[in-house]
């Protein structure tokens, strides 16, 4: 499998990585399971999924207990990815971008992940209290001490400025300019998908034009383009579908053309070909300089997107992708 690096940042980009969320955090407590998940960790990585996102919110500290575990074994095989600046409450989540706060959470990351240093060290969300400068220079500190090799920024959510009528992203593309004064963006972390493309406008050719990686989040729109869900199923109350505005029963039964698109042209790739690895192959054909992050939670799923690399889709492919209807959500 062809990998391709951009620059310093060592960031692996036109490949599928595999987000550890799903594993601890969001997604049916029920179906989180510490060796079925350690198996799809270690099954990504043998099937070239290099880059493995996490954060330590994410249980809170399980995720990365559990990436821990793999790289103890493995820590040449991946490239690590966490997260710093949100703290979970009760019943709530909060930012904290205190550079002191920033540099013990990265020691207390370094020792769950089992490793000494951290490839990627991302900013999950800016602390309105905080000039976000102030954070990204104590991030940037990690670097000078060896603990970090490139910092990345997640994007602030779109969908508050679609409500807004903001334009989408515009809150994220100032912070970037912001802390790229103070030191180099290697990364951004946004959602991107066949029916979620909204960073296609203004974000990802920020990003393009300066040579910075882009993590797609959510590539498969919380599970949805993969096909496998049913209209109507319900989710278990913690899991964050049960109060996503696409998750209600009359719109997944609305925006099911989007999948029976996908599968279509998976159809026409042959018979081992999924909707799931279309829709990664329309992402990752954003863009050299992308990367697809999808959650999994089973063996399966994770070498299934891995392999989406191999799909290249056609010129025929990209125009019914082009066609199919927007998606749609209770908001609409």
């Amino acid at each position: 499998m062809e990998r391709r690096t951009i620059g310093a940042a060592a960031l692996e980009t036109g490949a599928v990585g595999l987000g550890c969320m799903p594993m601890s955090w969001a997604y049916s407590t029920s179906q989180q399971r510490g060796d079925r998940s350690l198996r799809t960790v270690h099954a990504a990585l043998d099937a070239g999924s290099t880059l493995l996102d996490t954060a330590d919110m994410y249980g809170p500290f399980t995720n990365e207990l559990l990436v821990g575990r793999v790289l103890k074994e493995r820590r040449r095989d991946a490239f690590v990815s966490t997260k710093v600046g949100l703290l979970v409450g009760d019943q709530h989540v909060v930012a904290n971008g205190r550079p002191g706060y920033v540099k013990r959470a990265c020691d207390a990351s370094l020792r769950r992940l089992q490793t000494d240093v951290i490839d990627l060290y991302q900013l999950h969300r800016a602390d309105p209290e905080v000039p976000v400068e102030e954070t990204w220079g104590a991030m940037a500190e990690l670097v000078g001490a060896g603990k970090v090799r490139a910092l990345g920024l997640c994007a602030v959510g779109a969908r508050a400025s679609r409500r807004s009528g903001a334009h989408l992203y515009e809150g994220t593309i100032r912070q970037l300019e912001r802390v790229q004064q103070v030191f180099p963006v290697s990364a951004v972390q946004a959602e991107l998908s066949v029916w979620s493309p909204e960073a296609l406008e203004r974000l990802l050719p920020w990003c393009e034009t300066r040579g910075v990686g882009f993590l797609a989040a959510m590539p498969l729109g919380n599970g949805f383009l993969s096909g496998t869900l049913t209209p109507g199923q319900g989710f278990e109350p913690d899991d964050v579908r049960a109060r996503h505005p696409r998750f209600t029963a009359e719109m997944m039964a609305a925006n099911q053309p989007v999948v029976a698109g996908l599968r279509r042209i998976a159809e026409r790739h042959g018979p081992d070909t999924t909707p799931a690895q279309v829709a990664l192959a329309w992402v990752l054909g954003r863009g050299r300089h992308v990367v697809a992050v999808p959650g999994a939670k089973r063996e399966r799923w994770a070498v299934e997107n891995a392999d989406a690399v191999r799909l290249a889709l056609s010129v025929r492919d990209l125009a019914e992708v082009a066609g199919l209807p927007p998606a749609r959500g209770s908001w609409d």
